[in-house]
């Protein structure tokens, strides 16, 4: 058997999950669309790029990694549902993803997590990063490492949630000595909310791989305060870093995080999570990775192919 894989060249996380998903199955991945058993659209909004005598030839199956409602206007449905006549199954990282997808289609839905790579995400002296990137050691350290900005504007993109990360740390910053650390790129609205608040921050402007692994590492405590997400990855990386970790009830939370790192943000007060809890999601994240998962995955697409 043999899967294409669809990536979106845009230098996102979706390559990457292509290049780690080809490296790790190195003997079904395949570049040519045309050799291809089953057509993995990973980035499913590029799926027109894929000659339509393909999609209608071969099996498809296609990610929705999620859907924001607020966006999810008319025009969107009914791209979705023409799309949907190119389809055979879909893929989704999470039941919430599922849910609002069984709404639009009765083609399969396949909920698969999404993965981490071991190798990559591990724990190094997160004392010795500070002091190469200048943090301070005495304060506790807060990260975001996500887009939180609508392209072009300083608007917030509220599946995201930046509006609530910026409420928390600000609050937090009243009872705690903090510095929030924040990478990726779009920033500019938690940027300007923290300058505000006169927050300290430090900025990593579109930080590589490894010094994400780096920056992680640093923190005393990492949030996740979106509305709706697909993972998101920093809740893999946390759990496998050993990172602590809160995060509101969406993507893949509460299959990794024990309740105790779950929080109705914001009207709860936040707690660092225990040492036993970070043991608990390390544990929780051992079946994400990508040795584990890819089995799932390969049977997902076996069972494509006899539909």
């Amino acid at each position: 058997m043999k899967i294409f894989l669809l990536a979106p060249n845009e230098n996102w996380i979706v390559d990457r999950m292509v290049s780690e998903f080809t490296h790790a199955n190195s003997t079904i991945a395949t570049s040519d669309p045309n050799d291809a058993d089953v057509l993995w659209l990973l980035a499913g909004w590029c799926w027109d790029q894929v000659p339509q005598q393909l999609l209608r030839s071969k099996p498809v199956v296609l990610t929705v990694h999620h859907i924001d409602p607020l966006k999810f206007n008319d025009d969107a449905k009914a791209m979705f549902l023409f799309r949907d006549h190119f389809v055979d199954a879909y893929h989704v990282p999470n039941k919430h993803t599922a849910a609002f997808v069984a709404q639009l289609t009765n083609k399969p839905i396949f909920t698969i997590g999404y993965w981490y790579v071991p190798e990559v995400w591990t724990k190094p002296n997160g004392l010795q990063m500070r002091d190469k990137y200048g943090l301070p050691s005495n304060k506790l350290l807060v990260g975001s490492f996500q887009r939180d900005t609508e392209g072009g504007t300083r608007l917030p993109k509220l599946a995201k949630g930046p509006d609530v990360f910026c409420d928390q740390v600000i609050q937090l910053a009243t009872l705690s000595d903090i510095h929030v650390v924040i990478a990726g790129w779009r920033r500019e609205y938690v940027i300007d909310r923290l300058q505000l608040a006169n927050v300290p921050f430090t900025f990593f402007d579109r930080a590589s791989m490894s010094t994400l692994w780096e920056l992680y590492n640093v923190l005393d405590l990492y949030l996740v305060t979106s509305r709706h997400e697909g993972g998101p990855q920093a809740i893999l990386e946390c759990a496998a870093m050993k990172i602590p970790i809160l995060s509101t009830d969406v993507g893949m939370a509460r299959d990794v995080l024990c309740d105790n790192c779950i929080v109705a943000m914001p009207t709860e007060t936040l707690r660092l999570p225990t040492e036993n809890d970070i043991e608990m999601n390390f544990a929780n994240v051992q079946k994400y990775s990508i040795s584990a998962i890819s089995q799932k995955y390969i049977a997902m697409f076996e069972s494509v192919r006899t539909l």
